[in-house]
């Protein structure tokens, strides 16, 4: 079965490239939202395996950090695995404060650590 990534905030680029990135290496669909609404909308339609939130949505420049919070307080939602996309070290330690898996930065995508971040969630069975 193919496993299903919603992709928060991500500009066309960045989108493409994740895409790409968890297609080649994990055969997973990766559906692209540009904001807060629209990822509670899909991740209450259809079931996700992991969400990917940008640290700053490209669409609105909202921080990719309050979804965390906001998805981790919604009891129906709260179990979906969440990981922050960044750089950024001290914002990959909020995201995990808040609930967050540890995420990765778009600089560190095509490497073996990130890799293994994402085989327990996104390997075939």
């Amino acid at each position: 079965m193919t496993k299903k990534v919603l992709s928060l905030g991500q500009c066309g680029v960045d989108h493409y490239v994740l895409r790409h990135f968890l297609d080649s290496e994990f055969g997973a669909a990766t559906v692209p939202v540009d904001t807060f609404v629209q990822a509670l909308a899909e991740l209450r339609k259809e079931k996700y395996d992991l969400v990917l939130v940008n640290r700053i949505l490209d669409a609105n420049g909202a921080e990719g950090l309050d979804f965390v919070a906001d998805i981790k307080k919604d009891s129906a939602l709260a179990g979906v695995p969440v990981m922050l996309v960044s750089n950024h070290k001290r914002a990959q330690e909020t995201a995990v404060a808040r609930g967050a898996l540890p995420g990765f930065g778009k600089a560190e995508l095509d490497t073996p650590h990130t890799i293994e971040r994402l085989k327990p969630l996104l390997a075939s069975e």
